[in-house]
């Protein structure tokens, strides 16, 4: 049955009212990280992962303990080392022997069994190691002995990377970070904030997050974007976006000469997923082409490469992207 549009705006608008105070919430306790707030909340209603890239000290883990509290998550978190093995992150079988003598095995759930997982640098991790968990970010379950095991829903994860430091690292191949919806890079706060957040968390009393949403909620939120109707103008930009990225297909002259790759069928989707979250984010009732620039670097930038070319000229990927923005604007 078509869509009723009185309803679907009523709902955003009583989603919209919820996320503010969400978003409240979470800036009490996170200072001078506004848009990495906004990101992350888009990318877990668009049903995404996060590849958040900083330095350290820039609150990334207490950004991720915020959410899960703020939004009635089961939070756990996982310090990636290269000795980590797949089994210390999915869970494993014991052998137990019962009152009766008889001996079976048990499966012992790992911390990926949670709602919101965070992977603190993950390119420590082995490639092994690696591509588990990210099996089950794009698969939902686990495969242990044999047996698949589902995971909680809603099934988020949060991976962080130091840019900082590369010696004994293991980099993410390029279809690994695709599965990341977006990858966000946290700077450093303005100095009121870090002024604030010095005098916030040096004294007697430290501001705590508190319970706004639950997991049903969230889910019930994610649902509800798929439900948020584009306009023909946002799908076409999307798509020539996504597409005039591709050296093989653009008529822009930078991208044939400085990209290597471009962004994939998946980059599509992620662009319109994050389009819907933003606007219902912001309580709108459809998401614009503002949408689609402001959304553009987080999704793209882990799903294009530069060429030597590129490296010998000093052209970045931020360059190339605002210039596949430019006919959107």
């Amino acid at each position: 049955m078509p869509e009723d549009p009185q309803r679907l705006m009523e709902e955003i608008e009583a989603l919209g009212d919820r996320l503010a105070s969400v978003r409240d919430r979470i800036g009490r306790v996170i200072f001078g990280q506004q848009e990495v707030i906004d990101r992350t909340l888009v990318t877990l209603l668009a049903g995404g992962h996060v590849l958040l890239i900083g330095v350290p000290g820039l609150a990334k883990t207490r950004l991720v303990e915020t959410l899960g509290i703020v939004l009635g998550l089961a939070e756990k978190r996982i310090q990636c080392t290269p000795d980590l093995m797949p089994a210390d992150i999915l869970g494993s079988e014991v052998l137990e022997e019962g009152d009766n003598g008889r001996r079976s095995f048990r499966f012992i759930p790992g911390p990926v069994f949670s709602q919101l997982l965070m992977a603190d640098e993950i390119n420590r991790a082995s490639p092994r190691t690696q591509s588990a968990l990210l099996q089950a970010m794009q698969e939902h379950r686990v495969s242990v002995a044999g047996q698949y095991h589902p995971l909680p829903q809603p099934f988020h994860v949060l991976a962080t990377q130091n840019p900082l430091e590369q010696e004994g690292t293991y980099p993410l191949p390029e279809a690994q970070l695709d599965r990341f919806l977006m990858q966000i890079d946290v700077e450093y706060p303005d100095r009121e904030a870090e002024r604030r957040m010095m005098i916030a968390t040096t004294g007697s009393a430290d501001e705590r997050a508190v319970t706004v949403l639950s997991a049903a909620d969230l889910l019930a939120a994610q649902r509800l974007v798929r439900r948020v109707p584009v306009g023909e103008g946002v799908v076409d930009g999307i798509l020539d976006l996504v597409r005039r990225g591709r050296p093989e297909m653009s008529e822009l002259m930078e991208v044939r000469q400085h990209v290597a790759w471009g962004p994939g069928p998946r980059a599509s989707q992620s662009l319109m997923l994050a389009a819907r979250a933003r606007a219902v984010l912001d309580g709108r009732l459809s998401p614009s082409l503002d949408d689609v620039v402001a959304l553009a670097k987080p999704i793209l930038k882990h799903r294009m490469a530069l060429n030597f070319a590129a490296r010998a000229d000093g052209v970045t990927l931020d360059d190339v992207i605002d210039r596949l923005c430019a006919p959107l604007m």
